[in-house]
């Protein structure tokens, strides 16, 4: 990701495409502009039959210079910075304040592009990517632009809070658990069906050890590693959807007091004198995703640290 400040001086994120989606994208205009130009000396060389050789030669050069430059101008500023190539790619020019392409850019572009790609076979190109924080070609560095992804990752469902669980859920002490940890944990549950069960034990084992130091109070005995890290990660989204819904003024998606059953803020008095919150309905099950529901005592079960 990185930062551009728009003319209205706001900072908005984008996804600065990377050097391999550009090469590819390169690729196939590439191949569509070497096709237009055999196809065009085919019948130029036909036409040089019956007419003056001087002739023929200069519509030659006028096909190569229109395809080799007119082809990226013509497409970016008719599609507002997508030749075929990006257009297949989910690639798209934009300027560096984050606006639409203009025509002087993609025509700074396009002449930069003839000496980069077609005189110098593409070496100032790849050498100022690598050097350019932006992946920057010095087409891109003359007209400002910067070439961006439309298209956004996949990113697995965020998951689901085990029934069991929900009640000590509602007691964690989440400020130590920072977001680059649960980010990991998000990882490794998105991954969970994927793994080697060896792997998959090793894996949740090491992640819960590094959350369990971080979070406290420790999970009820037996709870394996993957219910553990899909609780403290549900705990976590639901108390933030709760900030994020008090902060517009909007009831919260799970009631004024989290979970319930007994009504909104509906609470039972818990051990030792505490008002621990009811734990919420069984969720519909999912088809997809790590095993939920009440976790069986077994010996390769997370236990935290002491």
């Amino acid at each position: 990701m990185s930062e551009v400040v728009t003319g209205e001086a706001v900072v908005v994120e984008v996804r600065v495409a990377q050097l391999p989606s550009r090469a590819l994208a390169f690729l196939i205009d590439w191949a569509v502009q070497w096709t237009v130009i055999i196809l065009a000396f085919v019948l130029i060389a036909q036409a040089s039959l019956v007419t003056d050789e001087s002739l023929s030669t200069g519509l030659l050069i006028l096909f190569v210079v229109l395809v080799t430059v007119g082809y990226p101008v013509a497409f970016e500023t008719i599609t507002r910075g997508r030749s075929l190539g990006k257009l297949a790619l989910g690639l798209r020019v934009v300027s560096d304040d984050g606006g639409p392409e203009r025509f002087r850019q993609a025509l700074f572009r396009g002449l930069a592009g003839f000496l980069e790609f077609w005189t110098f076979v593409g070496a100032p190109a790849l050498i100022t990517s690598l050097l350019n924080q932006r992946g920057k070609r010095l087409g891109d560095v003359f007209a400002g632009t910067t070439v961006i992804g439309e298209r956004s990752p996949h990113q697995a469902p965020p998951p689901e809070m085990p029934p069991p669980l929900a009640s000590w859920a509602a007691t964690l002490e989440l400020s130590g658990l920072s977001d680059d940890l649960a980010n990991t944990a998000r990882q490794y549950l998105s991954r969970w069906n994927q793994l080697s069960p060896h792997m998959r034990d090793e894996m949740g084992l090491r992640v819960a050890g590094q959350i369990s130091a971080r979070v406290a109070p420790p999970p009820p005995p037996g709870v394996p590693p993957h219910a553990y890290l899909a609780a403290v990660l549900a705990e976590r989204r639901r108390r933030e959807e709760m900030r994020l819904a008090r902060a517009r003024s909007t009831p919260p998606p799970y009631g004024p007091q989290g979970y319930g059953v007994q009504g909104y803020g509906a609470q039972r008095q818990g051990p030792q004198g505490y008002d621990v919150q009811a734990p919420p309905p069984p969720p519909p099950p999912r088809e997809a995703g790590p095993p939920r529901g009440e976790a069986p005592t077994t010996s390769g079960g997370f236990v935290p640290p002491v």
